[in-house]
């Protein structure tokens, strides 16, 4: 099609003009310090363009130091868009010697006809708009406009430096793409987010776009790319905040180079961020300058200017640049040759044979101008260098945020501190809408006439609140409460319900409560740091305590190694008896010996060898010791053994005293998964749920399967009805819930109890749309508040339980109450009375023994036994022998 419209533009000019005169025909210029260029305007052109045009080659005729033997001379000439119009109003300018062609037309078939001579002819052609369409580069064009390619890699980082994960962009026309090119195919735009996080509208200027602002503010889109002519920009903001689609969580970027012209005092209380690009510093003395010459010469013309340095416009400042990028050029090239135009007619042409030497040098050279610093390719003469300013327009007012540039990319200029520092102060007067949950203790309500408050106006308390009063005090800013009893569940039509949906939908600012960063949760909305860390643990009721046992202390060995021991207990002793009979070595003579007494007695007797092995079990010793090395060996395995019966029963009752005081049937999950009794459920919309259904862990997995099987249903509407099913399954039911929840609930109930640890780890947040500007902010409250101790401080006051309805603690110290070992009391009193029955069966075998010796009757031996017993002193007891003592009175008579 180019080619085509070339040859035919070519052939229009060569057979039109064939009548044209031969005197004219590569005559000398009347004075070679005279340099004729030429500019092109539409007919309907901006009148500001052509006098920075004319203004341009008068400050370059001043100069001294550009163009000091030479003159320009500037034509202008306005053409219209017809293809034989162009060509003579061409043609008829190369007859009076021009050495350069300037484009401010901005119309490609006029750019067409123009580069065709251009190139014939090698007269240089200076373009001064970007290419719309793509074409090769032309040996004797240079386009002082950016290179689109490079404009859109401008474009791309701005959004990216802005941390853009979606947007979208409304553009005008077709042409409009290519500046979106970069950052289209950054984002893969068609491939791996078709219409999903990217989307992309054209919409003529003409149309109302309120309903496509409604629809995006329903679909929860912030970031609007708008590719607009410059005049129809505040229009369409507008009808943005008609729609109430201008709101503090709204950024616009505006690719228009000349959207910094425009006053957006209108906008003054809207807290929309607006982002604008212009090639143009305002702030520049060079800018100044001109635009200080333009003006005047305006009024020298009569004629009132409103030209200002914020509202000179990109074409204006290119026009300008182009006669002096021109002037500058030639400067350089006649300090090394002497050179003038030649006058060249468009039926014979004869190229001009200083243009190839120009252009050259054009392509080489670098400028500083109304636009910045200007380089090019050298082979397509595309300008590859330029510098854009980054500008914020914030309630109506313009702040340059940077810079970007082909070679350092994007710079801030700002510092951190300086932007966070107008971010605390834009925030003091803005008021929070606060969404949250009402559950204990995040969130209650209260009685307002206690509070001093309107008894008609909504009252909150609780963990929640408190936490977001104390932000509010330190960053300045207010909060409203309101509730919503659903986290927020994703629907069939991608978006969310509950309180996720109201922050997609920027009807709240904030949302908290016992609400969970998950993954799902964090790609819908923002989440500040974690204030409070958690994990899913599971809450069961307390067993009941047993009433302890009379004979506790048997306990730490079982019935069956009491009777083991017992036996082991009566073998050896027999066993013992038995080696003690047949070893001679414990035989001995008695002790005194008698005269005459030849017999031996064994002290290892079948009541010793029991009392030698009670002794060594119990630690006490005994008297009677064995003597014989087989008796002795069987004494020191009994010995090893009645070690290790003790050191075990001993540490079995530490162990016993010191443990837990409550037998539950359940230690951990696992024990819970294998425990067929007990049913076990969880929040069926919570992150409780979520964690058992998307995890990995066979475990986890085979328990979500058995609570979905269930029947009737383990899952719960609230957690407090997870509690209350607890409670009253009194051991047949557990419910797995965050560890703050089940913290905060034994606290206050007694009857509760925590199984295990902690299944996972995660974080409560505070919600906010995504991409919040508030989010650094909100987060750094945060860890603020914690480093300060007051996160925990907060957690204690709406947890901990004071006062008289504090659970009692259980017993766990070392000491014993008589009901554990009143058995030991038992068997105590018993063996001391058994002792005493025996005493008195002795007593009164003892009485028939001396009633019989001393021949008196059992009554008389009653007496005098007891008499003798009830006397506490004397250790002595005398022989009653009365037949003896009567015996030896008679013989001494005699």
């Amino acid at each position: 099609m180019y080619a085509i419209v070339v040859t035919l533009c070519t052939s229009i000019a060569v057979l039109l003009l064939v009548a044209a005169s031969e005197d004219d025909i590569n005559k000398p210029l009347a004075g070679n310090k005279v340099v004729k260029i030429v500019a092109f305007f539409n007919e309907n052109d901006d009148s500001v363009n052509q006098l920075a045009y004319n203004v341009s080659a008068k400050i370059v005729n001043i100069m001294d130091t550009v163009l000091p033997k030479n003159r320009i001379v500037q034509r202008s000439e306005y053409v219209i868009n017809d293809m034989y119009n162009v060509t003579r109003v061409v043609c008829d300018t190369l007859k009076l010697g021009i050495a350069a062609f300037i484009d401010g037309t901005d119309d490609e078939d006029v750019e067409n006809v123009v580069r065709s001579i251009s190139t014939h002819t090698q007269i240089p052609f200076i373009e001064t708009h970007w290419k719309k369409f793509h074409r090769p580069p032309d040996p004797y064009s240079v386009n002082i406009y950016p290179d689109p390619s490079l404009l859109a890699q401008a474009i791309r980082d701005i959004i990216l430096d802005m941390d853009w994960e979606s947007f979208t962009a409304i553009y005008q026309s077709p042409e409009s793409l290519i500046r979106l090119k970069a950052l289209l195919m950054h984002f893969d735009y068609g491939q791996k987010a078709p219409g999903k996080s990217i989307k992309i509208i054209q919409i003529p200027p003409t149309d109302d776009f309120r309903p496509l602002f409604k629809e995006l503010k329903l679909s929860g889109e912030k970031h609007i790319i708008l590719d607009y002519e410059v005049e129809h920009i505040m229009r369409i903001l507008g009808q943005a905040e008609e729609v109430h689609f201008m709101g503090d969580y709204q950024s616009y970027v505006i690719t228009n180079l000349d959207a910094h012209t425009l006053s957006f005092d209108v906008f003054h209380k809207s807290m929309a961020n607006i982002t604008l690009i212009r090639l143009i510093d305002p702030e520049s003395q060079h800018v100044r300058n001109a635009v200080e010459e333009i003006v005047f010469n305006e009024q020298k013309s009569g004629r009132i200017s409103v030209l200002s340095p914020d509202t000179i416009k990109t074409k204006t400042a290119l026009m300008y640049d182009a006669v002096n990028f021109f002037a500058t050029s030639l400067h350089g090239l006649v300090s090394t040759q002497t050179m003038g135009p030649s006058r060249i007619v468009c039926n014979d042409i004869k190229p001009w044979v200083h243009g190839y030497s120009l252009i050259n040098y054009m392509r080489v050279m670098e400028l500083n101008g109304l636009t910045g610093k200007m380089r090019f390719d050298a082979e397509t003469g595309y300008r590859n260098y330029f510098k854009i300013d980054v500008v914020r327009v914030k309630e109506s007012k313009k702040h340059r945020l940077g810079s970007w540039d082909p070679v350092e990319g994007m710079t801030l200029t700002r510092s951190a501190s300086e932007m966070n520092l107008e971010f605390v102060q834009s925030i003091t007067n803005k008021t929070f809408i606060v969404v949250g949950k009402l559950v204990q203790p995040y969130l209650m309500r209260c009685n307002a006439t206690e509070k001093g408050m309107d008894k008609d106006e909504e009252c909150f308390e609780g963990f929640a609140y408190d936490l977001v009063e104390e932000m509010a005090k330190y960053n300045g800013f207010k909060f409203k409460f309101t509730t919503n009893q659903d986290y927020g569940t994703m629907q069939k039509t991608g978006k969310w319900s509950g309180m996720i949906g109201e922050l997609q939908s920027m009807r709240a600012d904030l949302a908290i409560c016992d609400l969970t960063i998950t993954f799902d949760r964090r790609n819908a909305v923002d989440f500040t740091t974690p204030f409070m860390t958690l994990g899913i643990s599971i809450l069961y009721a307390k067993p009941e305590k047993k009433k302890p046992q009379l004979f506790w202390f048997l306990n730490p060995l079982s019935f069956s190694v009491w009777m083991y021991t017992a036996t082991a207990y009566l073998g050896v002793s027999l066993f013992l008896f038995m080696l003690a009979r047949m070893t001679p070595f414990e035989w001995e003579l008695p002790h005194p010996v008698k005269p005459g007494d030849n017999t031996m007695e064994n002290s290892m007797t079948l009541l010793n060898c029991l009392w030698f092995s009670i002794g060594s079990v119990l630690c006490a010793g005994c008297e009677v010791l064995p003597k014989a090395v087989s008796t002795r060996l069987v004494a020191g395995m009994w010995w090893f053994f009645a070690l290790i019966m003790t050191s075990s029963y001993t540490a079995n009752l530490t162990a016993s005293i010191t443990s837990g005081r409550l037998d539950t049937p359940i230690k951990n999950v696992d024990d819970l998964s294998k425990d067929s009794n007990i049913q076990y459920g969880c929040y069926e919309e919570g992150s409780t749920a979520g964690f058992f259904q998307k995890s990995n862990l066979s475990l986890y997995q085979r328990m979500w399967s058995v609570m979905e099987a269930s029947n009737p249903t383990v899952f719960t509407k609230s957690n407090q009805e997870g509690v209350d099913r607890v409670l009253k399954g009194k051991g047949r039911y557990a419910f797995l819930m965050e560890s703050s929840s089940i913290e905060y609930q034994t606290e206050r109930n007694c009857n509760l109890m925590e199984i295990g640890n902690t299944l996972d780890s995660k974080g409560y947040g505070i919600a906010m749309p995504m991409n919040s500007p508030y989010r650094t902010l909100i987060s750094e409250s945060v860890l603020r508040l914690q480093e300060s101790g007051f996160m925990r401080e907060l957690k204690d006051k709406w947890w901990k339980v004071q006062g008289g309805n504090k659970c009692e603690e259980e017993d766990e110290s070392d000491e014993l109450g008589f009901t554990k070992i009143g058995g030991v009391f038992v068997v105590l009193v018993l063996g001391c009375l058994i002792a005493f029955m025996f005493s008195i069966l002795e007593f009164l075998w003892n009485i028939r023994k001396v009633a019989i010796e001393e021949e008196i009757t059992p009554k008389e031996a009653l007496i005098l036994e007891w008499k003798f017993a009830m006397k506490c002193d004397g250790g002595v007891k005398p022989l009653r022998r009365r037949h003896h003592v009567n015996a030896d009175t008679n013989s001494d008579t005699s």
